[in-house]
């Protein structure tokens, strides 16, 4: 009680919201406490919904240290079979970390990115094998299809018609299609072969205002993934997570050092000068003008970012390219679970997930008051903000996050040393 309230799309006149059994059972301008409830004074603070992280890849101690900073659920966007199942058997039988949906693997060619980190996995050469390859992910378990188009020169990719297909082979079992892009190009091939969901947001060159017109008009959404590109292209974004007290103080000391590190991006390895980073949020800056939908999506673990804290650093830079906090919250909210047909979350309404978050603060005035964080419900159950410091969960997400950075260490490094790079490429 005593609240202000975002729905997920706007800010409503409720000053209480009542849940029970994991499902919220009453929004209300009066008090909504019946006798024997456990009665919360929010103290003029915000109830939002459970944040969505519509763009992660697992690690062991994912879940749980997103659901720490208020990341009720996470989109993995390409992982293997195994790795997933783990995921979600924990999220199934735990209130303790976030839930999960999952691509499972990616579709790209053999010796395609990401093998530098996943390999072996599936791949496919030709146009023929797309409805094999859907069928395969499907009885896998994954619940979209991810597609990785062209990666910069560095490692052979699939062909425009293969994209296509995919995407026909996935519509066609109810799919929604997410493809990674790391140029114009990229993204102009995607967008021309049907795609829902495009995952990055180029920095090469200025988007063509045709294109991205056409998006607006198709209804495909952009996860940008700022969180990771700023330090991709040589912005301290790592060390503006740690600077912040409200983000640090649920960081254990190790993630501090790798964040403030000066190693935690990936500036440099390519090679080359690389694009501004101010190119990409001039181009999500035209997207959001356009009303292309846009998703809040950190990529981590790449290098300086962090399970649930870099969701936070990303809300913030949606608003620095024009979106209101309104609308970036609802990035992060009722628009993954709309696009991904999440239907129980993503809004506090009647009948939803009780997924939900009491910041102290108004982040719809001041949108980094989203990690001003007093309270985390995760379909009812409370969560221990402490728990995952210094957890055996965190020892091993610190070990998997130093495996992959030397895996992509020493896999760029070798194809730089035969390929001539062009442009950086994130997962």
């Amino acid at each position: 009680m005593n609240a202000r309230v975002f729905d997920g799309a706007k800010s409503r006149d409720w000053t209480s919201v009542r849940f029970a059994d994991g499902l919220i059972t009453e929004c209300s301008k009066a008090s909504a406490a019946r006798e024997g409830d456990d009665v919360i004074d929010a103290g003029g603070g915000t109830v939002f919904p459970g944040l969505i992280d519509a763009h992660v890849h697992l690690v062991p101690g994912a879940l749980a240290q997103s659901l720490t900073f208020g990341v009720t659920t996470i989109l993995d966007m390409f992982s293997k079979p195994d790795m997933v199942a783990a995921a979600k058997e924990q999220a199934g039988s735990s209130a303790d970390v976030a839930d999960v949906r999952s691509s499972g693997v990616g579709a790209t060619a053999p010796d395609g990115h990401p093998s530098m980190m996943y390999a072996p996995f599936p791949t496919l050469t030709a146009t023929d094998q797309a409805e094999q390859f859907v069928a395969e992910r499907i009885a896998e378990g994954s619940d979209y299809l991810k597609i990785i188009s062209g990666a910069g020169g560095l490692w052979p990719s699939l062909d425009s018609e293969t994209i296509t297909a995919l995407v026909t082979a996935a519509h066609a079992r109810g799919l929604v299609v997410v493809a990674h892009v790391s140029s114009a190009a990229g993204l102009e091939e995607v967008v021309s072969a049907g795609v829902d969901v495009v995952a990055h947001v180029p920095a090469d060159v200025e988007l063509d205002t045709a294109l991205v017109e056409r998006m607006a008009a198709a209804g495909i959404a952009v996860g940008p993934t700022l969180a990771t590109i700023e330090n991709t292209l040589g912005e301290p974004g790592g060390a503006a997570v740690v600077g912040d007290p409200r983000l640090a103080e649920a960081l254990g000391d190790a993630w501090v050092r790798r964040l403030t590190s000066g190693d935690s991006g990936t500036a440099g390895l390519f090679g080359r000068k690389m694009p501004p980073y101010s190119r990409a949020e001039g181009n999500v800056r035209r997207l959001a003008e356009a009303g292309v939908t846009l998703l809040a999506g950190t990529d981590a673990p790449n290098p300086g970012t962090v399970f649930g804290a870099s969701l936070h650093r990303e809300l913030e830079l949606l608003v620095r390219c024009g979106l209101s906090p309104a609308q970036a919250l609802a990035a992060a909210t009722s628009e993954p679970a709309r696009v991904f047909g999440l239907a129980d979350r993503g809004r506090v309404a009647v009948g939803q997930r009780a997924d939900l978050v009491l910041v102290s603060g108004d982040p719809l005035i001041d949108i980094t008051a989203t990690r001003a964080i007093e309270r985390i419900w995760r379909a009812g159950s409370a969560c221990d903000r402490r728990a995952f410091v210094a957890s055996g969960a965190e020892a091993l997400q610190l070990d998997a996050f130093d495996a992959q950075v030397a895996q992509v260490v020493a896999a760029v490094r070798e194809r730089r040393s035969h390929v001539n790079p062009r442009r950086p490429t994130a997962i």
